[in-house]
């Protein structure tokens, strides 16, 4: 990596150290903003908000650096009811230069001091969010520090009626094209491609499923415009999963909905490789170990070891139940957004239950040395968590929610 390169990295993430420095002392305690007990309805990926469009409510202009804009999801094209008491989305930054961080929160409440995305190069980038639903017709708030358009889409939503329940697993690899892995080798750019959810081996995603926690990560020998993943048997929709202009390894984590068969299809716009792993699934309630969603009113910062001990590589445990964030000794899984900044190279990051053996699986990748994030659903056993980096590595945890009896 180039120095000047390196230094542009480092000095953009100096504003997120302050940033994490005011959260510590400002969001110590995020209270749930829905204490009942929340089940998904899944709905076919669609996309309530692009602000390239004209302007209007779920359009342009692209959000001014600076500033936030409001948007009632609830109120889309999308079909999501008023009642949703939170959604799941995922968020695409197309910034005009650098993109030092974007934040996502529940309209309403106080701005968190914590970010969701970060694009300190100005790359068109993706991470999918699972956030609470806020004031004015089911609105989300969205702040950038410098100017971006957003394309925002949705594939579930919520409510105490909802008939799935969340069933963690310990996170297990589904599918790797890679044929040094044993895959048949890329995906062709502009082809559809279905994957098995349901009885791949080693993984134990049962017929009840109806979807999925997923990890998307696309390895790419060059450019990839964008890859879409939706249920199977479904017209292709007009949303996407992941970015990948830079040729990069670039993972995004996905909830997707089963489709025909219980599988999910894929289709990239160029040629690439693809990583699938699972971490946990939506099934109806009614099963042993069913959890339901517990929404905070605000991110939580739960680590950050640029304000405490350091830059690490290897093993790094994170007792999550007894920082400040007040989550309950319940929690069977955290709904997390892991931040790297990386000293160089990092090959993965992987996040995992405490006490379990560390999973041949990925939580993301930053192999060009960049400030990368991805949301993960990581399960719990005793209150904490394990994270292992390939290389040296700052990690921030955000919390947004967990997932209880």
């Amino acid at each position: 990596m180039q120095t000047s390169r390196r230094s542009m990295m480092f000095l953009l993430a100096l504003g997120l150290a302050i940033t994490a420095i005011s959260a510590v002392a400002q969001n110590e305690i995020a209270p749930e903003a829905g204490p009942t007990a929340l089940r998904l309805v899944t709905v076919p990926p669609c996309r309530v908000v692009d602000t390239r469009n004209p302007n209007g409510t779920f359009g342009g202009p692209p959000i001014q650096g600076g500033t936030f804009r409001n948007f009632p999801i609830a109120q889309g094209r999308c079909g999501i009811p008023r009642g949703a008491v939170a959604f799941s989305l995922n968020f695409t930054v197309v910034p005009f230069g650098p993109l030092n961080y974007l934040t996502v929160w529940p309209t309403g409440q106080p701005q968190p001091l914590a970010a969701t995305l970060d694009s300190l190069d100005g790359r068109i980038k993706a991470n999918a969010v699972i956030v609470a639903s806020g004031t004015g017709g089911g609105a989300v708030s969205i702040f950038a520090t410098d100017t971006t358009n957003v394309a925002v889409d949705i594939d579930g939503y919520f409510v105490a009626s909802g008939s799935l329940a969340f069933y963690a697993l310990t996170p297990c690899r589904l599918a790797d094209t890679r044929p040094q892995y044993g895959g048949g080798g890329p995906i062709p750019g502009g082809t559809i491609q279905n994957f098995h959810i349901i009885g791949v081996s080693g993984c134990t995603v049962p017929p009840s499923a109806q979807a999925y926690s997923l990890n998307i990560a696309a390895v790419p020998p060059g450019r990839l415009d964008y890859l879409t993943v939706w249920p199977a048997g479904s017209p292709r929709p007009v949303v996407s999963t992941l970015n990948d202009q830079t040729g990069t390894v670039v993972a995004n984590a996905a909830i997707v909905g089963a489709g025909v068969g219980g599988d999910i299809s894929v289709y990239p716009t160029q040629a690439t490789n693809l990583v699938i792993d699972v971490n946990g699934y939506f099934a109806p309630v009614g099963a042993p170990n069913a959890l339901a969603l517990y929404p905070l009113a605000a991110p939580c910062r739960v680590l950050d070891t640029r304000l405490a001990g350091g830059a690490f590589s290897g093993q790094l445990v994170v007792d999550v139940v007894d920082s400040m964030c007040g989550l309950p000794p319940t929690a069977q899984a955290y709904g997390l957004n892991a931040t790297v900044v990386p000293v160089g190279f990092l090959g993965f990051l992987t996040l995992w239950a405490d006490g379990g053996t560390q999973p041949v699986v990925s939580t993301l990748n930053a192999l060009d040395g960049f400030i990368t994030n991805n949301m993960a659903i990581g399960p719990t056993t005793n209150g904490s968590i394990d994270a292992f980096a390939s290389g040296t590595t700052q990690l921030i945890l955000d919390v947004s929610n967990y997932f209880a009896p």
